[in-house]
């Protein structure tokens, strides 16, 4: 077996690789950027690989990949499924496997407190591929931290410089980090990357997508040939704004965006249908009845009254959005909005619930993913 070194010129969908005692940890925030996370909830979203790929070209029949994964465990919820490698030659899936142990960090919901338990070191095996030359592709987990120790092949691997594939750069919430999706390659960013032929980055932070300056930098830093931004859940389940504030931070989020890439089409996304907070704003948080039955369900705790007073429902998000870009279009025409809810919308709801009350589940990723191709990139 062959054991090829693990750089930048093999994986894709990172914006910085850390080389720590024990691997190499992608992280999808640029160092700069980390150094002014405010919070825990971003630093572990953002070391949470979704998108984020290793890329080679190999006439191997076998592919060994050593990971060290990071198990988070809620005490009192329900055990999280392990995370899901996907390795696909030529683009088609061609096998799935995951690892059972890691580092754990066990976190108190209540106390806010968390506790590491290192672990070891485990080994994904791929065998059977076709023996000729071919693309091959490991999907890493979209919701668990890992690091990369060793890739062994028993054929020679060499670097793809380019998949001649337009580059789209997307920011959003933790439904486009993946959240309730089965697969890496099932998160709908990724479902709309491939039927459009587009090379994804995705920078969908579970909680986080917040209108952070450092995140508007890192895209303004980045290349790419389409840029998405999709805005509105966490800054209401955050509570973290009113009116008055919101309006000014979507221009300046955009404004930075502009200053790297000041023709590329850039789309701003509303959110989804989600009924607990389309009237009602936040703070969202956890429904202790539901995890006194061992479950996991979110709820809207504001008052619809409030809104009077500028706070944020998903409503008011959706309209001020529509009237930013309205306004920024006269000048921008590269500038373009799409209505969240033609992703998702009160009738989808009816049919495919959102199941923890604020994310889709693996076949309504797909219908999202689906839809977007077609209206952001004309894609069928």
């Amino acid at each position: 077996m062959l054991t090829t070194p693990i750089t930048a010129a093999l994986v894709r969908g990172a914006l910085d690789l850390e080389h720590t005692e024990r691997g190499v940890l992608p992280h999808r925030l640029p160092a700069r950027a980390r150094q002014q996370i405010p919070d825990g909830q971003l630093a572990m979203a953002e070391a949470q690989p979704s998108g984020v790929r290793l890329v080679f070209r190999s006439t191997a029949s076998l592919v060994e990949l050593d990971v060290l994964a990071t198990k988070r465990v809620f005490a009192g919820t329900p055990p999280r499924p392990d995370g899901v490698y996907e390795l696909l030659v030529d683009g088609r899936l061609a096998g799935r496997a995951s690892v059972t142990e890691g580092d754990t960090i066990t976190v108190d919901l209540a106390t806010g407190t968390a506790r590491h338990q290192p672990g070891p070191v485990r080994t994904l095996r791929f065998d059977g591929l076709p023996e000729n030359e071919k693309n091959v592709e490991i999907w890493l987990p979209h919701n668990e931290t890992t690091q990369l120790v060793a890739l062994r092949t028993d054929a020679s691997v060499h670097s793809v410089q380019s998949s001649g594939r337009e580059t789209w750069l997307h920011h959003g919430s933790s439904i486009s980090q993946g959240s309730n999706a089965a697969t890496p390659t099932g998160i709908w960013p990724a479902t709309a990357a491939a039927i459009a032929g587009k090379e994804l980055v995705n920078l969908g932070f579970g909680g986080s997508a917040l209108l952070d300056p450092f995140t508007a930098r890192a895209m303004r830093d980045t290349a790419a040939d389409f840029i998405s931004i999709k805005i509105g859940i966490n800054v209401v389940n955050a509570d973290l704004m009113r009116l008055r504030a919101f309006g000014p931070a979507v221009h300046g989020f955009l404004d930075t965006i502009r200053e790297g890439h000041p023709t590329t089409p850039l789309l701003v996304v509303s959110p989804l249908y989600c009924p607990i907070h389309e009237h009602t704003p936040g703070p969202g948080e956890f429904d202790p009845d539901a995890l006194r039955a061992g479950k996991v369900r979110f709820r809207a705790a504001g008052d619809p009254a409030e809104t009077a007073a500028g706070k944020l429902t998903l409503t008011v998000i959706r309209d001020e959005l529509a009237h930013i870009v309205k306004e920024r279009s006269a000048n921008d025409p590269h500038l373009r909005y799409l209505d969240g809810l033609e992703l998702y919308g009160e009738a989808d709801h009816a049919e495919l619930p959102l199941p923890d009350h604020l994310h889709p589940d693996a076949a309504t990723h797909r219908l999202i993913g689906e839809r977007f191709a077609r209206l952001a990139f004309d894609a069928s």
